[in-house]
C-alpha cells in the first residue's frame, strides 16, 4: 500500500470520513455517528463558518485515516489550543507511520497559529496509544477527569 501525503479534507471526503469515524467509535466501543450525521457534519466541517477542521491520509486512492480538530483557548497561556478531537488510522495502514505524521502536521499548524498547547484525550485502557503519544512526548495526565453535559441533561441545564 503507497501511503499518499496527508492534505485538509474536502467535503468530497465527507462519506469516507464518516466511515471512519465509525471505524473509531467501534474501535472504541462506543456508539458510533447518528443516520443524520452527514449534513450536520457537512455543515459544521466544511460549510462558511467551519467549527472544525479536518485532515485525511490517503492510500491508493482511499482514505486510510482522518484527524479532526478544533481551536479552545488556554486563558493561563492567553493563547489558542489547538484540541485534537478524533484521530484513526485503519487497522490494515496502521504501523506505516500515519498517525505520527498527522500528528506532526498538528504540531506544525498549531506551531503556525501561535498556540500555546496541543490536547487530546484517550481512552485510559488504550494502553498502546498511551504508550505511543508518551513516546512523541506528550504528558498523559491521571488527575484530570473529563466532565460532558449532553442530550437531555444539557437541554435540562439549559432551561
Amino acid at each position: 500500500m503507497s501511503e499518499g501525503p496527508i492534505r485538509e479534507g474536502e467535503a468530497r471526503d465527507v462519506p469516507a470520513i464518516l466511515d471512519l469515524m465509525r471505524g473509531l467509535a467501534e474501535y472504541e466501543k462506543l456508539p458510533g455517528p447518528d443516520d443524520d450525521v452527514e449534513e450536520r457534519f457537512r455543515r459544521h466541517a466544511f460549510g462558511p463558518d467551519p467549527a472544525v477542521r479536518v485532515l485525511v491520509a490517503e492510500a491508493d486512492g482511499a482514505l486510510t485515516a482522518y484527524a479532526l480538530y478544533y481551536y479552545a483557548y488556554s486563558s493561563f497561556l492567553a493563547q489558542p489550543t489547538l484540541h485534537l478531537e478524533d484521530l484513526f488510522v485503519r487497522s490494515d495502514a496502521r504501523g506505516a507511520g500515519t498517525g505520527r505524521a498527522l500528528l506532526r502536521r498538528l504540531a506544525t499548524i498549531a506551531r503556525e497559529h501561535d498556540c500555546g498547547r496541543f490536547e487530546w484525550l484517550v481512552l485510559d485502557w488504550n494502553e498502546s496509544a498511551i504508550g505511543f503519544y508518551r513516546g512523541l512526548g506528550a504528558t498523559v495526565f491521571d488527575d484530570w477527569r473529563l466532565c460532558r453535559v449532553s442530550g437531555e441533561a444539557l437541554e435540562r441545564l439549559a432551561e
